[in-house]
């Protein structure tokens, strides 16, 4: 079954006491319908004057909470991306005072993208490949109290992990009854580190199938990645995610995970596992705009183990 959710169900604060918009049984599917990470303030008419007068309260608008029968704090939360697709336009913005390069870029700027199937070629000379994305997928977290939903955490977030496309598998790991899972901040294109503040931002429809799991335990966010086409053939991977104010704290939280992944579902020795990371183990940063949170993502390849 396919479940429905979109406006007005949304909102700018992960809050364990929302209401949920829904309520599905684990193992259903829900059509999320997003607004853009704006809020629905920026159009595809939308001026630079216009764009510097929006309410930055609602930046980062979200799409939920969806209430999963059965979840419970403990639990962990497969969320099975099926389908997203933009709507055919998007923006992306340089605001004074943030992204990687502040100093250099001090004027504010905004540039409108037409979205044509799977590429754009809005920016002059450049063709664009698009691969639509859900920026922000989480469960509400266990504080009670709201807070803003711009900087991730261990249940997931503004993790901004470009690779969670169609055919990718999003764990998190559960705090509350029914987890109260969420989503938006729809990204048409995003280079790994969302480096002047924004990815492609679109409005987006997104087909993601919920189940709740007993079998492992998480702490962190876990992800099953599908093929990389272009590579060739490939059986996907595995990827782990970890957010900290320190860099080096989130690389060292990713090998951690790793080797002790290798290590109890691999059946390697804790050394051999070290190596292993070593030698193919791919680190990224996927966002490090979220301050003061660095997200890192870091990937094995599935065929390691053919």
């Amino acid at each position: 079954m396919i479940h429905q959710v979109g406006p007005p169900h949304v909102h700018t604060r992960w809050n364990n006491r929302l209401t949920p918009a829904l309520e599905i049984e684990s193992g259903d599917a829900v059509e999320f319908t997003c607004l853009d990470s704006s809020g629905g303030q920026v159009t595809p008419r939308t001026s630079l004057d216009e764009y510097q007068q929006i309410d930055r309260g609602r930046i980062h608008t979200i799409t939920g909470p969806v209430h999963v029968r059965g979840a419970k704090p403990g639990d962990v939360l497969e969320v099975r991306i099926r389908r997203v697709d933009h709507h055919g336009w998007g923006w992306t913005s340089i605001v004074p005072g943030l992204g990687a390069l502040p100093e250099r870029f001090d004027r504010p700027y905004l540039f409108l993208w037409q979205l044509d199937g799977e590429v754009s070629r809005s920016m002059p000379g450049v063709t664009l490949p698009l691969a639509p994305f859900l920026g922000i997928m989480g469960v509400a977290p266990s504080e009670e109290g709201e807070f803003r939903t711009r900087p991730p955490g261990s249940f997931g977030g503004n993790l901004d992990v470009r690779q969670l496309v169609p055919g990718s598998t999003l764990y998190l790991p559960v705090y509350n009854d029914g987890a109260l899972f969420s989503a938006g901040d729809g990204h048409a294109a995003q280079g790994d580190g969302e480096v002047c503040i924004n990815g492609i931002e679109a409005p987006m429809t997104a087909e993601l199938q919920l189940t709740v799991r007993r079998d492992f335990r998480l702490d962190q966010p876990f992800a099953e990645l599908p093929p990389v086409r272009h590579r060739g053939p490939d059986l996907g991977s595995w990827a782990f995610i970890q957010s900290a104010e320190n860099p080096m704290d989130a690389v060292r939280g990713v090998i951690h995970r790793a080797v002790d992944f290798l290590a109890t579902r691999r059946g390697l020795t804790a050394e051999q596992a070290y190596l292993l990371c070593s030698v193919a183990l791919d680190l990224r940063i996927s966002q490090c705009v979220n301050v003061p949170l660095v997200t890192v993502t870091g990937t094995l390849a599935k065929a390691l183990f053919r």
